[in-house]
């Protein structure tokens, strides 16, 4: 099984700043990975992604928008993994709503 991987648009500001903050905070094995970099290409075809959104690559699983940053609280340290399962409680529709409106707002 291949380490995970979480794929940032690397011409965002907000998900760079996303990445370094996630990577200063890691305790889990996750690569962070540029969406334009030839691997980050090759795994978003591989995985037949065509979403302008933050992706998450999980034991060969890809989680996009709210999935996948809530699953990124569970690469850091206890004291962020303890919120995931009150971000989780939070219903998709109104998680991904509140998603999109922020991914609206970063360019």
């Amino acid at each position: 099984m291949s380490k995970d991987t979480l794929l940032i648009d690397g011409m965002c500001g907000l998900c760079s700043r996303t990445g370094k903050f996630i990577s200063k905070r890691q305790s889990g094995e996750l690569d962070i990975i540029e969406q334009q970099s030839d691997f980050g290409i090759g795994l978003l075809k591989a995985h037949e992604i065509n979403v302008d959104s933050l992706v998450l690559i999980r034991n060969e699983r890809a989680y996009i928008r709210s999935s996948a940053a809530i699953r990124c609280l569970l690469y850091m340290r206890w004291n962020w993994r303890c919120i995931y399962p009150f971000a989780w409680a939070i219903p998709l529709p109104i998680r991904d709503l509140a998603y999109i409106a922020v991914a609206k707002l970063r360019k």
